[in-house]
C-alpha cells in the first residue's frame, strides 16, 4: 500500500513516500479502514522529531498521523459495531498517513460531512472539550484563551460561547475578525497583553486555556491573581515551573466516542466549524508537516488520499 514512513527522528526529510508497505491485518476486535483524509496535527512533527517519546514511544518503521476519516474495509473477529462499507471518523492505531490503517476509537461519519471536514474533528474536538471540562468553565464566566484562532482554540471558542461563557481570545491582528465571527473578544498577544485583557474583561478572568504556549503562563498567572488551579495548557513546555497543569488525554474511550459523535452532529448543524487551510496529497506529507510546524497556518491542514 501507499504510505508515509520514517525510520529515524529528524526533520521533514526523514519522511519517505513508499508504495510497497504491507497492509495491516485486523486481529480480534480490530477494524481496518481505507483512509480517505487525514488531519495534520502539531503532535505529528513533535513525534517525528522525537520530542515526546516519554508520552508517545515510537517503534520504527513508523507511520505518522492520529486522526482520519475513511471507510471500513475489514473487521476482525467479534466486531459488531461497524461493518465493511461503513463511513467512519476517529483515531488510528497504526498511523493515518497510509492507504489502510487499523482504527482506534471511531464513530460513524454523517453523510453530510465531507471527508476533509470529518478528518479535522477528532483531535481538535477532543482536546478542546477535555480542557474546557478540566477548567469547569460555566455560563456567565470569562475564559481567557491563548491561541484562540488556531484549530483547537477556535473549536474551544465555539464550544465555550455556546455554553454561555465570555471568551477573550489572543490572536494576531489578522485573525481578529475571524474571532469576532465566532463570538469571542479578540486581543493582540505580546507586550502589554495583561492590560489589554483587563480592558477587554474589566470583570476579571475566571479561567485560562493556553493553546499557544509562547510566553503565556506568567501573564496568565498574573491575571488570575497568582492562582493556578484554573489554568490549563496544551502547549507550554514550562508548565511545571509555573505550577500549571499540562493537559494530556484523560478521557475514557466511551467519553471520546460520545464527544466525537456530538461534535460531528454540531458540525452537520453548522454550529461547529473547523477552518481549513490547505488540502494536500499524501506525497506532499513533508510539506504538510512543514506548514503545520510554522504555526502560521490559517486553519487545519488535511492530507487527502
Amino acid at each position: 500500500m501507499e504510505a508515509i514512513v520514517y525510520d529515524e527522528f529528524g526533520g521533514p526529510h526523514v519522511l519517505r513516500h513508499e508504495t510497497g508497505v504491507a497492509v495491516p491485518e485486523p486481529g480480534p476486535g480490530e477494524v481496518r479502514v481505507r483512509v480517505a483524509a487525514v488531519g495534520v496535527n502539531p503532535l505529528d512533527h513533535k513525534r517525528r522529531e522525537g520530542w515526546v517519546e516519554h508520552h508517545y514511544p515510537t517503534t520504527f518503521p513508523a507511520v505518522p498521523g492520529l486522526e482520519f476519516a475513511g471507510t471500513v474495509d475489514a473487521v476482525g473477529a467479534g466486531v459488531t459495531h461497524v461493518a465493511p462499507g461503513d463511513e467512519v471518523l476517529g483515531w488510528t492505531k497504526t498511523g493515518a498517513y497510509a492507504e489502510y490503517a487499523l482504527a482506534g476509537d471511531i464513530v460513524h461519519k454523517p453523510a453530510e460531512l465531507t471527508w476533509e471536514r470529518a478528518a479535522s474533528l477528532p483531535v481538535a474536538g477532543e482536546t478542546a472539550q477535555r480542557v474546557l471540562d478540566q477548567l469547569a468553565v460555566r455560563e456567565g464566566e470569562t475564559l481567557l484563551l491563548h491561541g484562540a484562532a488556531g484549530v483547537v482554540g477556535s473549536v474551544a471558542v465555539q464550544l465555550a460561547v455556546a455554553a454561555g461563557v465570555t471568551v477573550v481570545g489572543t490572536a494576531s491582528e489578522r485573525n481578529h475578525d475571524y474571532l469576532r465571527s465566532l463570538g469571542a473578544i479578540p486581543v493582540t498577544y505580546g507586550d502589554g497583553l495583561a492590560d489589554r485583557v483587563r480592558t477587554a474583561a474589566p470583570q476579571g478572568v475566571d479561567a485560562v486555556f493556553d493553546a499557544a504556549g509562547h510566553d503565556t503562563l506568567a501573564v496568565s498567572v498574573e491575571l488570575m491573581g497568582g492562582a493556578t488551579e484554573r489554568i490549563v495548557t496544551i502547549a507550554a513546555t514550562d508548565a511545571e515551573e509555573h505550577g500549571v497543569l499540562f493537559s494530556a488525554v484523560t478521557t475514557t474511550p466511551e467519553e471520546v466516542r460520545a464527544g466525537l459523535t456530538e461534535h460531528a452532529r454540531l458540525a452537520v448543524e453548522g454550529r461547529l466549524a473547523v477552518r481549513l487551510d490547505q488540502v494536500l496529497p499524501l506525497a506532499h506529507a513533508a510539506k504538510a508537516q512543514e506548514l503545520s510546524e510554522t504555526g502560521h497556518a490559517q486553519g487545519k491542514i488535511v492530507i487527502r488520499l
